[in-house]
């Protein structure tokens, strides 16, 4: 096993741990916490998302409440001896997973409307919240009962610091989103409106910003405009792709001296696209990699973002159920290949025919969400209809879940946690 050189403790405040602290921002000035050459191997530790702050019970208020200005707490930065701007840092990921000496379980969330929203939020506002039981790589739910299957671990966050310049653009493009949405909301695709509905991108604020081991005072003045972890860029970040698993290689760019890698967010399993907005199966773990550099990558490959070669590492399902969605809406409007229209559509499709075996609503979304579901943008040529799949391992339930199975198989299987509280 190689050296734990990033070490959390999952009983203390991400601000109180007994080691460094993590960081929650992106910003060229955190300092690096660790040190690494390249062929070097360790162990970083994180902490779950958000902290600690969803816990092991049945109270889905936690999640309706939850403090989404201080989430995503990474591990590092690292400094990679010899990275320089312009090159490529090589990421082996060797081994990652729980922490089950401190921490053996993980959660799944669906966000109100009110506070964070999601990508099927119109259908389900309330808050609502399942635990998972972790038990090696397998996964189970006391709250969707009949579900018990290898996850697909990984990390969903991880990238590179970004350099002075490009964390201005990154502010000013997402500043151009906000202002031509508040101008004008119905003229950005694929955003629903209304007062209750998520912003369309989230500028830097202080409030709950975490700047690892910075100088306080420094600290206070790069958190105005320090990035916010919540969307992937160029650098990397939240990519949340369920294949960056055990035996997976990245190769992010390098924008700063020594790359100041950071990782987090660590998943037990997920489902392609996180369906429910905290759809992952989400947890504090470790991770074993291997540093690496490519000098002069970015020009050498011809990449300016990230790119990877996934691992071999299971589950490997044999049986699936594929369903399609199109451009069109639910309420029958017609959009131009409109691939996220589709991949709804596709979604909704699986929910209905999961409810038909006694799932709630709720639980077929966390079931999408966490279950390693294959999505694809199957077709994107034939007008004015893209064409989203989303297939379904029947391999994950412990019954027939075949639509031969159907008939047979229909039960109460209960509910997750569900907030009662009122929009």
């Amino acid at each position: 096993m190689p050296e734990t050189k990033f070490e959390v403790d999952v009983d203390s405040a991400p601000d109180e741990q007994p080691g460094a602290n993590p960081f929650n921002r992106w910003h060229p000035d955190i300092p690096a916490v660790v040190e690494a050459d390249p062929g070097e191997s360790m162990r970083l530790e994180a902490l779950d998302w958000t902290g600690g702050q969803i816990t092991d019970n049945d109270d889905a208020n936690e999640v309706r409440d939850v403090d989404l200005s201080q989430v995503h707490y990474l591990a590092g930065p690292v400094h990679v001896n010899g990275a320089e701007p312009g090159d490529l840092l090589k990421v082996e990921f060797h081994d990652m997973g729980p922490l089950n000496d401190r921490s053996e379980f993980g959660f799944t969330g669906t966000f109100s409307q009110q506070n964070g929203g999601g990508f099927l939020t119109d259908h389900f506002p309330k808050a609502a919240k399942s635990i998972w039981d972790i038990d090696g790589y397998t996964v189970s739910s006391r709250h969707i009962p009949d579900v018990e299957y290898e996850g697909k671990i990984h990390p969903g966050l991880a990238g590179c610091a970004p350099s002075e310049e490009l964390l201005e653009a990154w502010n000013e493009r997402e500043q151009e989103l906000i202002d031509k949405h508040a101008e004008d909301p119905e003229s950005i695709p694929n955003h629903p409106t209304g007062e209750s509905e998520p912003g369309v991108a989230n500028p830097p604020t202080p409030d709950g910003a975490l700047m690892g081991e910075m100088d306080p005072d420094e600290a206070e003045e790069a958190a105005e405009v320090a990035a916010r972890t919540v969307p992937p860029r160029e650098h990397g970040g939240n990519h949340d792709i369920k294949d960056l698993s055990i035996g997976s290689t990245v190769y992010f760019p390098v924008y700063v001296e020594g790359a100041k890698f950071g990782i987090g967010d660590f998943h037990a399993s997920q489902g392609d696209g996180e369906i429910s907005f905290c759809g992952a199966i989400e947890m504090a773990a470790y991770v074993d990699l291997e540093f690496d550099l490519v000098k002069d990558g970015m020009e050498k490959f011809g990449v300016d973002h990230p790119i990877f070669e996934p691992g071999h590492r299971g589950p490997n399902f044999e049986d699936y159920v594929t369903f399609c969605g199109y451009s069109v809406t639910e309420d029958g409007e017609q959009k131009y290949i409109d691939s996220h229209t589709a991949y709804r559509r596709a979604c909704l499709q699986a929910i209905d025919y999961l409810k038909q075996f006694g799932y709630t609503g709720q639980q077929a979304l966390h079931i999408l969400g966490t279950v390693p579901v294959e999505g694809r943008q199957s077709g994107v040529v034939d007008v004015p209809n893209a064409c989203s799949t989303l297939a379904l391992p029947t391999g994950a339930f412990e019954f027939d879940a075949s639509p031969e199975g159907i008939e047979h198989n229909s039960a109460d299987r209960g509910d997750i946690c569900v907030t009662d509280d009122p929009l």
